[in-house]
């Protein structure tokens, strides 16, 4: 049984700082894998033809190789690695790809590492590679706990080679007055609560184009809480095992807050491909 102080927690998702971030997913990190099977640790991209956690997981995988246009990418950066399972991912399908996970979180780095991938122990906001050195700067779910987000899309302008490409997914809401909406994801949603045009605007400012942007929240958060629900005796199950049974009700909580703030449109989830001006 995991033993987490809830007071911990608490202080975690309030202060949100780097070393609350590290605390936080090393200590919750394993819900996610016990409720999917797997090692990515996204929401997933569902549709009809992947419709469990894990195939809707490597479909946003997919998704997002295809829109990073990886096939003709050489050395990446996967920015917020998590357990490196997307990265793993795109290095399978993409053999001649150099791999880079760059994760503050050494715990999580250290689990994921495989000897095709090269694992960097590094905050976003300071990324230790060369200036114009890389083709691709990824952040799949991971961007939203970077702070300040200035920084990191500086960074990323400073290593990007001329032709490279930036490209986030990202949880964001869709008004500034939108937070005070979100219920029990103020507490729960463990990152910063960043809105979709303040995201544009940084990105603009950083020195980025964007090209592409697709909005799939209906996609995203509704099917995984309608599968929650779903095969919720199974999960709470599974999930008693290790954690304390708030843990679970926390959880099935905010996962029912977080539908109904999508269908409410509050939130939603963008993808965005951006190029150096």
């Amino acid at each position: 049984m995991v033993s987490i102080n809830p007071l911990d927690v608490f202080l975690w998702t309030f202060r949100r700082n780097e070393k609350d971030v590290v605390n936080l997913y090393s200590a919750l990190s394993p819900v996610m894998q016990i409720a999917t099977g797997g090692n990515m640790l996204n929401f997933g991209f569902w549709d009809d033809d992947n419709i469990d956690p894990l195939a809707a997981q490597k479909n946003l995988c997919s998704y997002f190789a295809n829109m990073a246009e990886l096939h003709s990418a050489k050395q990446i950066l996967d920015v917020g690695s998590g357990l490196s399972g997307p990265a793993l991912y795109w290095k399978d399908n993409f053999e001649n790809l150099s791999v880079n996970c760059v994760n503050i979180n050494y715990s999580q780095l250290y689990s994921g590492r495989e000897s095709q991938i090269e694992s960097i122990n590094s905050s976003s906001t300071g990324l230790p590679f060369a200036d114009n050195s890389v083709d691709r700067v990824l952040a799949l779910e991971s961007a939203q706990h970077f702070k300040p987000l200035s920084e990191f899309l500086s960074e990323s302008k400073r290593v990007l080679n001329n032709s490279g490409l930036l490209v986030l997914a990202i949880p964001v809401t869709l008004n500034s007055s939108s937070i005070t909406k979100l219920g029990i994801l103020k507490f729960t949603w463990s990152s910063e609560h960043y809105a979709l045009e303040q995201v544009r605007n940084l990105v603009n400012l950083s020195g980025f184009v964007i090209s592409e942007e697709k909005l799939i929240g209906s996609s995203v958060y509704d099917p995984l809480a309608d599968y929650y629900v779903h095969h919720r005796e199974k999960l709470k199950k599974s999930i008693l095992e290790h954690y304390p049974s708030y843990v679970e009700s926390i959880l099935f909580q905010s996962i029912q807050k977080m539908k109904k703030a999508s269908e409410e449109k509050i939130i939603d989830y963008v993808l965005l491909k951006c190029h150096l001006k």
